[in-house]
């Protein structure tokens, strides 16, 4: 009798070449993982173009893919990479982010004891340069996330989740039915979250899931990011899509005849 196939949680990662240095702690992080016995994690690393400069950092793990392509920036880099990827569920890991011990177990534990959760995320504390960590206030209950409270917090807090999109779990069909991540040039994982969060009910665990790198050469800390043009932009768009979601009537899971 043949042993089950056992089943798959894929975990999703853009890089490009300034971040991939950090990958091999990323992979000591998820090798670090226990899961229940029936489950296996695959890694599937997508570089945001094609240069020489993230392969030496690809770690030689038979669990890990690597595929290139056009950089057209972060989303569009996970969302083709969800072509190389077989699963019902896809966690994000950024390239310079770790998880903490049992962070996919938990995941997991969320999205399979109830089907009417789409999505889970959880606490996390920055990374800082000097190995410290740090935390900071206001997150929410461990337990459910209602359908519209990230949006409603977001909304009426100038714009800051209280819950982290770095931390994401999800159904691999409701994420694709959502069509992956915003077209923007930043905030593409927000306006996932958001979007997610009006058309299913989502899962927070208060227990530290992330560890949050802060570093000099990150995205979200260069001045473009935070262009008050440009942020306002996004900031509208993601509301709308958020909105117009929540207004069709449509939701996860849909409603049995």
């Amino acid at each position: 009798m043949s042993a089950a196939v056992p089943r798959r949680l894929i975990v999703v990662t853009a890089v490009h070449g300034p971040s991939a240095m950090f990958l091999p702690e990323a992979h000591k992080s998820l090798c670090a993982q226990e899961l229940p016995a029936d489950w296996e994690w695959h890694w599937v690393i997508q570089e945001d173009g094609r240069t020489d400069e993230v392969r030496p950092y690809v770690p030689d793990d038979a669990r890990v893919t690597f595929r290139q392509g056009r950089p057209g920036g972060p989303g569009v880099a996970r969302t083709i990479a969800l072509a190389h990827t077989e699963g019902e569920y896809a966690k994000i890991l950024d390239a310079d982010d770790q998880l903490t011990p049992g962070a996919l177990a938990r995941d997991l534990a969320a999205l399979e004891a109830d089907r009417a959760i789409g999505w889970t995320t959880s606490r996390v504390l920055d990374l800082l340069p000097d190995g410290s960590t740090a935390g900071f206030p206001g997150d929410p209950d461990d337990g459910p996330v209602e359908r519209g409270a990230v949006l409603d917090f977001w909304a009426a807090n100038d714009f800051r989740a209280q819950v982290h999109p770095a931390t994401l779990c999800v159904r691999r069909d409701l994420l694709l039915a959502l069509g992956g991540w915003m077209a923007l040039p930043a905030s593409e994982d927000t306006g996932l979250l958001l979007a997610l969060n009006s058309v299913s009910r989502g899962w927070f665990s208060a227990e530290v899931g992330l560890l949050y790198r802060k570093w000099e050469g990150q995205a979200t800390g260069q001045s473009s990011h935070i262009d008050p043009a440009e942020r306002a932009a996004r900031m509208a768009v993601v509301e709308a899509r958020a909105r117009a979601l929540g207004s069709f009537g449509w939701r996860y899971p849909p409603a049995t005849r």
